[in-house]
């Protein structure tokens, strides 16, 4: 029998931080959509070209980060019974991460305006849902 197929773990875990730590929080989304919001305004201020491409490859890259903060709070937090409470879960958290994709492709500041309102109504539900208190160590 081969040795590592012998000590390979039977199981394995999936988690943001590979580790299943339980501390979760869609204020890292936001501060990735503000990033992103921030990038289209300093992209239409200026007329320097290279620091509008520069602004262009940051925007994209929080964007991306964005959507995997959402899909890490969709994903990992989000139980069944949170759906009860909330339907329209899995509906907000789609389009969030839809939205966080379409902001990494453009530079319409209405449009990033839009994911940091889809954000804040997963904040609303993780803090309806008991989040702070269930997935934050206290202060």
């Amino acid at each position: 029998m081969d040795l590592r197929r012998a000590l390979a773990p039977s199981r394995t875990a999936h988690a943001h931080c590979d580790i299943p730590c339980g501390i979760y929080d869609p204020a890292q989304a936001r501060i990735e959509a503000e990033s992103c919001y921030r990038m289209i305004e300093k992209y239409h201020a200026s007329s320097d070209e290279v620091f509008r491409a520069r602004c262009l490859s940051v925007k994209e890259a929080r964007a991306e980060e964005t959507k995997h903060h959402i899909d890490v709070m969709w994903h990992d937090y989000f139980k069944p019974e949170h759906l009860e409470k909330y339907p329209d879960l899995h509906d907000v958290c789609w389009k969030a991460a839809k939205q966080a994709s379409l902001v990494k492709r453009t530079v319409d500041l209405e449009e990033a305006k839009k994911l940091l309102a889809l954000i804040d109504r997963i904040d609303e539900m993780w803090k309806g849902t008991n989040g702070p208190a269930a997935t934050r160590m206290p202060a």
